[in-house]
């Protein structure tokens, strides 16, 4: 049984529980003992929206249209009792309602702000991991770079796989924070080329010595395909098949193994996959990439396993090919495919190593045009390191993941330091908040401020620049929730295809990055060390020092460490 006062504020529970008092339900409005599940139904949902525009938040919070209100109430009149359910709203992650009243544009509802600030600020722990730890075990499984036959090199990964990789990179990141244990696959030979290169990207991918093999189980997997109920019987020449010809994509013919893929998942009554799957032959590369599967499956650790195939929509069919083959082996691992779209750079073409280069030389060309001569030696060399890093990421994980994204990929073009629109934009103002905080602290030695105290120590109605609560209610509050998004989705039933909002943490440190800013240059944090302004300053140092581990929780499912400085 959850206690009121501990729970974590929720979005979707404090819409739930509009939703219940606007429909006359106080038996479903979340309390103590209910309140084990994040989760919301899609009904009360639609009766309130969160308000996120600076604009609408000066008067609002959460607001019920009017088209709602008719439609439950006579001429949209919300009956006494019912305002009274709403203002008096309370329960496990209910935010607390300061006031609300009936306008033109709908039931609109205030959250008491300071009673949010007061408790967010105070136990911010919680608000910056997701809201329950799953459990099961994810195979992550990038075709892109599986050998075919030959291993994946910087030189031969295109950009649509680099997308790929990136992709299961970070999902893998994501999965992890909410308890599942993920195992990536395939291996790769430890300091190949191929694995260099993905460290440059801070991609830190399972590697095995070079003298290892996976012999063993290819003939093992080899033999279960031999005795699949789905094996075609060997035909004299008299006889021949439907699709006989049909080869898995971009592979040579290895004996005369046959598997009727369409019987699989019609039998199997696996919806999703295409129609046209057919009877392939089974080659040495598709035994090779269903041995590596079977060995990550058998590296998770949990008996309950899901393996996500992350596949660009040119090798979409190839990956369901192998998955029916994988399902005909014996596997009885629930497989999703996410799906990415492809990336395009209109007039040019580079490899996956070109454009990585490209990057490097515009992001270091572009530091050297703002900071000048001090763009030297290692520090600056890891700087720049991670500033393209951050582009290229940004650049192709703020697309949802089955839209295409074009490039610009022109020599003469260059990579902003300060702009608002991506990567480099968000490690700036990552950077701002630790350059404010060592202000801070190099004031704190000079004997100009005390340490900042506890949050229950301070009185957060000093709090009132509307940037302030826009931090906390669009970013703070929300963002457990948002790392929850993943595996929510992935336990959701469905297709083959799976779509798993992995655009949402790039989109989400973008907006924040705007909004922060637009703050920071407004806002004069760090006032004259006069006791009587303390208070306001300490209020406003405990919410940026939340917001910068927020940028670190952030950042780490990109595998971006933070840049102290620039």
């Amino acid at each position: 049984m959850e206690n009121i006062d501990e729970t974590p504020f929720r979005i979707t529970r404090t819409v739930q529980a509009l939703g219940s008092a606007l429909r006359g339900e106080p038996e479903n409005v979340p309390d103590a003992g209910q309140g084990s599940s994040d989760r919301i139904s899609s009904e009360p949902e639609k009766l309130w929206f969160k308000e996120s525009s600076a604009k609408n938040l000066q008067n609002r919070d959460f607001l019920s249209p009017t088209t709602v209100l008719n439609t439950l109430y006579a001429d949209g009149q919300v009956p006494p009792a019912v305002m009274g359910r709403v203002l008096s709203l309370k329960g496990c992650g209910v935010l607390p309602v300061a006031g609300g009243e009936v306008m033109g544009e709908g039931l609109r509802v205030r959250v008491d702000r300071i009673a949010a600030f007061q408790k967010v600020l105070s136990g911010v722990s919680a608000y910056l991991k997701p809201p329950s730890q799953r459990q099961g075990g994810v195979v992550l499984n990038c075709p892109a770079l599986h050998p075919k036959p030959n291993l994946p090199s910087p030189d031969t990964l295109t950009l649509g796989q680099l997308r790929t990789v990136l992709l299961t990179d970070h999902l893998g990141a994501l999965l992890r924070r909410q308890g599942f244990t993920v195992s990536c696959c395939p291996v790769l030979p430890e300091d190949s080329n191929i694995i260099v290169f993905l460290r440059m990207l801070g991609v830190d991918w399972p590697s095995v010595p070079v003298s290892w093999t996976n012999d063993e189980r290819e003939e093992k997997m080899l033999e279960a395909l031999q005795n699949s109920p789905y094996k075609e019987r060997e035909e004299t020449d008299g006889g021949r098949r439907e699709s006989e010809g049909k080869k898995m994509e971009g592979e040579k013919e290895w004996g005369t193994l046959r598997v009727n893929l369409k019987r699989v998942f019609q039998e199997e009554q696996l919806p999703g996959y295409d129609p046209s799957l057919g009877t392939c032959t089974v080659q040495r590369d598709s035994v090779s990439h269903l041995a590596q599967l079977d060995r990550a499956t058998a590296d998770c650790t949990v008996s309950t396993a899901t393996a996500v195939h992350v596949t660009s929509c040119q090798d979409e069919f190839r990956q369901q090919q192998i998955a029916m083959l994988w399902r005909a082996s014996g596997a009885t691992v629930t497989q999703r495919h996410l799906v990415c779209g492809p990336v395009k750079t209109p007039g040019s073409h580079l490899s996956a190593a070109q454009y990585l280069q490209l990057r490097r030389v515009q992001m270091k060309e572009a530091s050297e045009m703002k900071y000048g001569e001090q763009v030297k030696g290692q520090t600056w060399d890891d700087i720049i390191k991670v500033m393209t890093s951050a582009t290229v990421r940004f650049e192709l994980l703020s697309t949802v993941h089955m839209s295409p994204v074009t490039l610009d990929v022109q020599r003469e073009g260059s990579v902003s330091t300060k702009g608002p629109r991506g990567g480099v934009f968000v490690m700036y103002n990552c950077a701002r908040l630790h350059t404010l905080f060592d202000s801070y602290e190099r004031g704190m030695e000079k004997g100009l401020y005390p340490e900042i105290p506890e949050g229950s120590q301070l009185d957060f109605s000093a709090l009132k620049e509307e940037g302030e609560w826009l931090l906390l209610f669009n970013y703070l509050i929300p963002f457990s929730e948002l790392l929850d998004q993943s595996g929510q989705a992935l336990e959701c039933d469905g297709g083959a295809r799976v779509n798993l909002k992995t655009e949402q943490i790039c989109k989400f440190l973008v907006s924040l990055s705007k909004d922060f800013s637009s703050y920071y240059n407004r806002v004069h944090v760090l006032g004259e060390p006069l006791p009587h302004l303390f208070n306001q300053m300490f209020c406003r140092l405990q919410l940026l020092r939340a917001l910068r581990e927020l940028y670190h929780r952030a950042l780490d499912t990109l595998h971006l460490p933070p840049i102290r400085q620039l």
